[in-house]
């Protein structure tokens, strides 16, 4: 799987730091990692488990603590931990970096940064963005739409009826994110997140009518950038000799990057109304994450009923 990476420079564009030293190398810089590291313990020595790919940020208690050191001592703890081959500093709460500091950072050519910011946010907020960044992701043929807050990826054989079904659904007020292909990203170690490529990003394909632009035909309340994917949705020709589900006690899975996610396969034949049949699938599903699973209570209900027989026989 590929490895991503986001530049420096876009880094501190997004988030509007202040570069205080800025090396020749400063354009050439790629983050990869999406974990920050406050270094309290590295200045007092401890460099055990340090990861020297994580962007380190420096706020009022680590500035206090080197502050509280005689000058030559200070030099030492910074000299140590620049010397580590670190992407960048961040100097948050307003902090200030010190000439000795600066002088260390331009020798060694270590970008630093200086926001306001406090450093619980900087740690959230840039965590998040790289995160976002630096995701596993994988492109998946299908179509994609938020029914009920539902996100549901449907997909099939092409001319199947994905992109019919999905156009129903927007007429009834449901969301369109993707069609044709989803990109997937796996966000926050256990979340999938689906969006559209920009090129195809509102618009969607119709046999025997063309393309058209969602946005413009059903307006912006029709649409949506992204939603996280909680269910996915094979639809198939209807085939006799094909065994299907009828209580739906049977939980089946499918593995996008790694995660499992509750998976439907929906027969179509003339007759059916699938738009119909997923909307109650995303309310299904939203009801099983709430605790209620339908087929397991009437299962339930049927041993008990038969139980019950039993129990009356002499």
């Amino acid at each position: 799987m590929a490895e991503y990476s986001v530049g420096l420079d876009e880094i501190a564009e997004s988030f509007n730091y202040e570069i205080v030293v800025k090396p020749e190398n400063y354009d050439k810089v790629r983050i990869k990692s999406a974990s920050l590291n406050r270094p309290g313990l590295q200045l007092t020595g401890y460099y055990d488990c340090f990861d020297n790919t994580r962007i380190q940020l420096i706020g009022k208690a680590e500035s206090s603590y080197l502050h509280s050191l005689e000058v030559p001592d200070r030099v030492a703890r910074m000299r140590t931990l620049i010397e580590m081959n670190i992407p960048a500093i961040i100097m948050c709460h307003g902090q200030k970096m010190g000439e000795n500091g600066m002088r260390l950072a331009n020798e060694y050519g270590v970008p630093v940064f200086g926001t306001d910011t406090n450093t619980s946010e900087v740690m959230a907020s840039l965590t998040g963005f790289l995160s976002d960044r630096l995701a596993k992701r994988t492109t998946q043929p299908g179509v994609f739409v938020e029914i009920y807050g539902e996100g549901v990826l449907i997909i099939g054989e092409s001319g199947v009826g994905k992109s019919e079904a999905a156009l129903e659904l927007i007429k009834r007020g449901h969301l369109l994110i993707a069609d044709d292909a989803v990109e997937i990203k796996r966000v926050l170690g256990r979340r999938l997140v689906g969006t559209a490529p920009e090129l195809i990003r509102h618009y969607m394909e119709l046999r025997g009518v063309g393309v058209i632009n969602v946005m413009s035909t059903f307006g912006s309340g029709a649409i949506k950038d992204e939603s996280t994917i909680d269910m996915v949705v094979k639809l198939e020709e209807w085939s006799e000799n094909t065994y299907y589900d009828r209580l739906g006690a049977d939980e089946q899975t499918t593995e996008i990057l790694g995660i499992n996610v509750p998976f439907l396969t929906v027969p179509i034949r003339p007759g059916r109304n699938v738009a119909v049949i997923l909307e109650i699938a995303a309310m299904n599903n939203r009801q099983k994450k709430m605790g209620r699973f339908s087929a397991m209570e009437f299962t339930d209900r049927i041993n008990k009923y038969f139980d019950s027989l039993e129990g009356d026989r002499p």
